[in-house]
């Protein structure tokens, strides 16, 4: 079964998690699944709330079409190739425009899903800085780069979906996820930056650090098609995914810094401390001793 991506569903999954997590705590039963049941209420109690939040501030629709043609432009004065190109060349094959919109509507969510358990079975024990594994490593990552992306879509922006002369492929095939403009305005002002491009990102950066090397190119293929699907199917700008890449990239320097600083920290307070009675025996020795 395919998770819609609604703030109602992860906010019921959370409230399970964290009953079971509750439950487990009282009987001191099964450290592993507890464990499990706080880890994951986190990550879908901030999935929640950013969902939830997102409905509060994607009501306004001033500017978002001035701004999606500023990027248009912005895009042609890069030499960036165009969306709508991509999407001419791609009408001509439903069957791949239709595989286009499901992994658009499916591959975002619950590739993030399949993501964080895969980490969390996997590699959950495989790094420790302080308090901190793998798994708390990727959650932080997700938690902090949506939360950002976030508070950039604040400014409404238009997807190019919604301008003339694109197509919205989803909604010709009856995939759509938004429907139509005018019933769907809360979530469809969203296209900068693109959070489904972010979290590919997300993917393709830790897969290609934790999983073994024949299944690295995994996370970076899920990334080249999510770009290449976005655009196609006109639900983002390049622009959007070229942010959401600066976004995360900011975060996972930042984090880099914060460990590096953990473990300078770390190895400073393991040295062994100079004994002051020791070097001071050390040093009188040193003084009675004949000289010749």
């Amino acid at each position: 079964m395919l998770l819609k991506p609604s703030w109602q569903l992860s906010a019921t999954l959370t409230v399970l998690l964290v009953g079971a997590w509750l439950t487990l705590t009282l009987l001191r039963r099964a450290p592993g699944w507890r464990a499990f049941a706080r880890e994951f209420s986190i990550v879908t109690g901030l999935l929640g709330l950013w969902q939830y939040v997102g409905r509060l501030v994607r009501t306004r629709s001033e500017g978002a079409f001035r701004r999606a043609h500023g990027i248009e432009d912005l895009q042609a004065r890069l030499h960036l190739p165009s969306e709508l190109s991509l999407q001419h060349a791609v009408l001509g094959h439903p069957l791949l425009v239709q595989a286009m919109n499901v992994y658009y509507a499916t591959a975002h969510l619950n590739g993030m899903g399949l993501f964080l358990l895969w980490v969390w079975w996997m590699h959950r024990r495989r790094e420790r800085v302080g308090d901190e594994t793998a798994f708390r490593r990727v959650r932080n990552t997700v938690a902090a780069t949506t939360l950002i992306c976030l508070l950039v879509q604040m400014v409404p922006v238009a997807p190019p979906r919604l301008l003339p002369g694109y197509v919205d492929t989803a909604l010709e095939y009856g995939q759509s996820v938004y429907g139509t403009y005018n019933d769907g305005l809360a979530a469809q002002l969203t296209a900068m930056p693109s959070v489904h491009v972010a979290w590919a990102f997300i993917v393709a950066w830790y897969v290609a650090e934790f999983a073994p090397r024949r299944w690295k190119w995994v996370g970076a293929l899920h990334l080249v098609l999510t770009v290449l699907v976005v655009a196609a199917t006109a639900n983002h700008w390049w622009m959007d995914g070229i942010v959401a890449i600066g976004i995360t990239g900011g975060v996972l320097a930042v984090q880099y810094g914060v460990r590096r600083l953990q473990r300078y920290q770390k190895s400073s307070g393991s040295r062994p401390a100079l004994n002051p009675a020791a070097s001071t025996m050390s040093t009188a020795t040193s003084n009675s001793a004949p000289t010749r």
